[in-house]
């Protein structure tokens, strides 16, 4: 099979993917800034890495969750979709921030809630660790095999002066242009009871890119590769099938 390289979310680190590498195998590195990886942490940095392990593994299919997927885009952005054989991505928006010309970003974002999320997010990071250790799941306990306590953890492992620059640097993306110059086969996964970002994200995405094809894991939140990781083994299994 394709080698396949799996991008993790924000606060998260590679090892997020076990379950699913046990099944698939493939390469989950530690992002700049998060687990082991004390590369000088952005975005930028993030894309630079991807190229990198393109460079060295490509043609690969590429599987990003959250910021992940946004790396891939924006990886895409600079370079097309060179290396990328093919893509998987889950529960993001290519833009987070609502507007008027855009309601596919965060659930219930508004300006005023923004404010505050970013307020608490850089002056109080235990308090805003609880809270996305909670957004992250469908249900408020967490996933079977990973719960929200032991993602609260991993959460607060992070150095918040890092995690704030990444938040800055997410919420200030508009990935929209990009999504139609996705020229390789894509699925667009997203959890069915996501507290993150809403379906109708994936529904445009699918709409506006050439090969894509839209995925709900209906019983997953934010985080299908956790709470229904079996199924979407099966699902980048057929994926990989048919690159």
């Amino acid at each position: 099979m394709t080698q396949l390289i799996f991008l993790h979310g924000w606060t998260m680190r590679g090892s997020i993917f076990d379950p699913v590498l046990a099944e698939l195998g493939g390469i989950a590195p530690d992002l700049p800034g998060h687990g082991d990886n004390k590369t000088p942490a952005s975005l930028q940095a993030c894309s630079d890495l991807l190229q990198d392990l393109l460079w060295h593994n490509g043609p690969a299919i590429v599987v990003g969750w959250s910021m992940g997927a946004a790396i891939a885009w924006h990886y895409i952005a600079q370079h097309g979709t060179r290396g990328i054989k093919g893509l998987v991505t889950l529960d993001m928006s290519p833009k987070p921030i609502n507007s008027e010309d855009w309601q596919f970003g965060l659930n219930g974002q508004t300006p005023d809630r923004q404010a505050a999320t970013r307020h608490e997010i850089h002056t109080d990071w235990p308090q805003a660790a609880q809270k996305i250790a909670t957004t992250m799941f469908a249900r408020k306990t967490g996933a079977p095999g990973y719960s929200r306590d032991q993602a609260l953890q991993q959460i607060l492992t992070n150095e918040p002066t890092i995690m704030a620059h990444y938040w800055d640097e997410m919420m200030a993306l508009d990935l929209r242009a990009t999504i139609p110059q996705i020229d390789i086969p894509w699925l667009i996964g997203h959890g069915g009871a996501s507290r993150v970002y809403p379906s109708t994200a994936a529904t445009w995405m699918a709409a506006n890119a050439p090969q894509a094809r839209r995925h709900c894991f209906p019983d997953s939140g934010h985080s299908p590769h956790l709470e229904e990781p079996l199924d979407l083994v099966t699902v980048i299994r057929d994926f990989c099938a048919g690159v």
